[in-house]
């Protein structure tokens, strides 16, 4: 055959055009180069090595003419993918043929066990996704062919059928047999696994989804320029609720290589970002596969699907926060808890007689504190807190009223009361030493509780 001529140990693919240059892309999948031949074709030699194309589909064993139409042919065979179109579809007769170049197994891929373990043993709804020529097809082959040598059953869904695989592997073509024809024979034989080459159409999409459902062990390869593309292509096509039943990972393949892995998960959870506990949905969190680290989070808000990227969480001082809110508080209470929930909320605990002055007539002073601060203030009535247990302590005054107590307390909710009467709620350090200014109004209150022997501390 005239067009095996063109290709080498190297080529990738090579195009033919009426009255152009032959040209091959050369190297290896992610890197490759674009080489012209010295050779010029008119159309009468297109159209010869296209009758020639035919010609050998006829005779040569894993060769089908897999779609023909008036003005363009698709063809596999053997190894090569060919994509013949010629005028008025295209304006010059042209010949694409594709030969994949890298045949390789599963441990060539050098997997860490976690995804080994993933990709072979829990084989639930897998998707392979990358831009064209980076490698996906290579990795489903590999992976087909990992299946079978460890005796499950695996057949493939192809347009074309250009996975080049054992004879113990059944292909089936989209194009002869259709979705529902496929759909009806692969629910009557059980697959294990298998391979959908391919997903392009919503009709593809849910031919997916259906066999995915079914039970049966399935892995898509679709295009894809970055990993959250592939999953954002099922949204709309399926339901929000049920997308980690059909996908809960997608390997993204770049240059050959498993570049990016992620996982799919869904929860019932405030979305990142908000604060009110009653926004709390149904959300699909879309996780880094190694080191568990949430990136995207999916829901429906209002009446659309919201794909947000979760933003590297900022490192907040909790201590400067809460001292914040306590010095903006004080005037109204010295008795004041404040729990910092993020850099973005706060919980004060007050006493409920003073509840009604810090939030103000219709919320406006509550509002205005907000504003001020930058915070969402949650106010809640400082009794429901109270209450610990006794601990031994030893304390001295000297800039500070310095409480020493053991290891075991460290990091800890601490209430300092003066007898039976609560004084205020604070957090011990890292060091388990919990520290009072004297000049401050509670601090005053403290250092003559000290004085009469009357400070006691309870943990929480």
């Amino acid at each position: 055959m005239r067009l095996k001529s063109y290709f080498d140990d190297q080529t990738i693919s090579v195009h033919l055009r009426e009255n152009s240059f032959v040209t091959c892309k050369k190297g290896v999948p992610g890197k490759w180069n674009l080489v012209a031949l010295n050779q010029k074709l008119n159309r009468e030699e297109i159209k010869e090595i296209a009758q020639d194309i035919m010609d050998q589909t006829e005779h040569l064993d894993k060769s089908f003419l897999e779609i023909e139409r008036e003005c363009s042919s698709i063809v596999q065979l053997g190894e090569f993918r060919i994509v013949i179109s010629r005028p008025p579809f295209s304006d010059g007769w042209e010949v694409t043929a594709v030969k994949p170049v890298a045949k390789l197994g599963l441990n060539d891929y050098q997997l860490t066990p976690e995804l080994k373990e993933r990709l072979t043993e829990r084989v639930e709804g897998i998707l392979i996704a990358g831009a064209p020529g980076e490698g996906k097809t290579t990795l489903a082959r590999a992976l087909a062919e990992h299946y079978n040598a460890a005796e499950k059953i695996v057949k493939t869904i192809e347009s074309p059928r250009d996975l080049l695989l054992s004879d113990e592997i059944t292909q089936y073509s989209l194009t002869y047999g259709g979705r529902d024809e496929i759909h009806d024979v692969l629910l009557l034989s059980r697959p294990d696994h298998t391979i959908f080459d391919e997903i392009r159409s919503t009709k593809d999409f849910k031919l997916f989804s259906d066999l995915r459902l079914a039970g049966i062990g399935m892995v898509g390869v679709l295009h894809a320029t970055k990993p959250i593309d592939t999953i954002q292509r099922f949204l709309g096509r399926v339901e929000l609720g049920i997308l980690p039943q059909i996908v809960d990972t997608v390997v993204f393949v770049k240059g050959g290589k498993i570049h990016k892995v992620l996982g799919l998960q869904i929860k019932v959870k405030v979305p990142s970002g908000m604060v009110e506990a009653d926004l709390a949905r149904p959300v699909v969190e879309v996780r880094d596969f190694f080191d568990n680290k949430l990136e995207y989070e999916i829901y429906s808000y209002g009446d659309q699907t919201a794909v947000i990227p979760v933003e590297k969480e900022i490192k907040v001082d909790k201590n400067l926060i809460r001292q914040r809110v306590i010095d903006r508080l004080k005037k109204y209470t010295s008795s004041l808890e404040i729990e910092v929930v993020s850099g973005k909320k706060v919980i004060a605990y007050v006493p409920g007689a003073v509840m009604s002055k810090i939030i103000g007539k219709q919320g406006k002073e509550i509002e205005r504190i907000e504003k001020e601060l930058l915070l969402n203030i949650d106010l809640r009535e400082l009794k429901e807190q109270r209450g610990g247990q006794r601990i031994e302590f030893s304390v001295e005054v000297r800039n500070n009223i310095i409480f020493s107590l053991a290891e075991n307390y460290a990091d800890k909710k601490i209430d300092i009361y003066s007898g039976e009467e609560y004084l205020v709620t604070t957090r011990s350090s890292k060091k388990g030493v919990v520290k009072i200014n004297p000049e401050s109004e509670v601090g005053q209150k403290v250092c003559l509780a000290v004085k009469k022997g009357l400070v006691g501390l309870l943990v929480r």
